[in-house]
């Protein structure tokens, strides 16, 4: 077996110190979010009114910026299309995901709007908006969070530790205690993939 030069087998040391620590660390606050009673509260009754919209024909609308916006996509799609079995499709989307519409807005308008106007476009009263932005200060992502209370939506912010501007805009507060991003980012899909489940297996039982 080659071995690696000395400076290398630094590097590879340093290396898995970094994993072993970014692990530790994503434990320590999914550790916190398991013996908070009251968020796991929490998160179970926002499963529990999505199940609600959806049986009254409404829908789940995402946005969010960056790894956000990844995260809000990848939530999006696991409602539309499937989860754990097959089923119906969901009505769920993703605000970012048509770029033209994006570009057209941010350079005609502004950035800070190209999510309020798409909630003026397609949210309808009793629909649910989810907001993700770790850092909670957002414009675009609290612009869209003001629009969609206007509209009457159920307005959900999945953010970190303080909640940042967007916590006063927000029917439901998902706030994470950290204000490390990747791992605040971490337990939003975490969380998210728990509602996901919840709201598959309460619209579409299986024994």
């Amino acid at each position: 077996m080659a071995t690696l030069p000395l400076s290398n087998k630094w590097i590879r040391i340093m290396d898995k110190s970094t994993i072993k620590e970014n692990l530790k660390t994503s434990i320590e606050v999914k550790q916190k979010l398991f013996e908070d009673n009251a968020m796991v509260e929490k998160i179970a009754d926002l499963a529990d009114k999505i199940i609600e919209v959806y049986n009254k024909d409404g829908k789940v609308l995402f946005c969010g910026n960056g790894g956000s916006a990844a995260d809000a996509q990848h939530l999006a799609a696991e409602f539309s299309g499937r989860y754990y079995y097959d089923r119906p499709p969901l009505f769920s989307e993703a605000l970012h995901v048509n770029t033209s519409y994006m570009t057209a807005v941010a350079n005609d308008y502004s950035y800070a709007v190209v999510y309020e106007r798409l909630i003026k476009a397609m949210g309808r009263k009793g629909d649910v908006l989810i907001a993700l932005s770790t850092s909670g200060n957002s414009q675009n992502v609290i612009n869209a969070l003001i629009q969609a209370n206007k509209t009457d939506m159920l307005t959900v912010g999945f953010t970190g530790e303080d909640g940042g501007k967007m916590k006063e805009h927000c029917d439901i507060l998902i706030n994470i205690p950290s204000t490390n991003t990747p791992r605040i980012q971490e337990c939003h899909m975490l969380i998210g993939h728990s509602i996901c489940e919840i709201v598959e297996q309460g619209l579409f039982p299986q024994d």
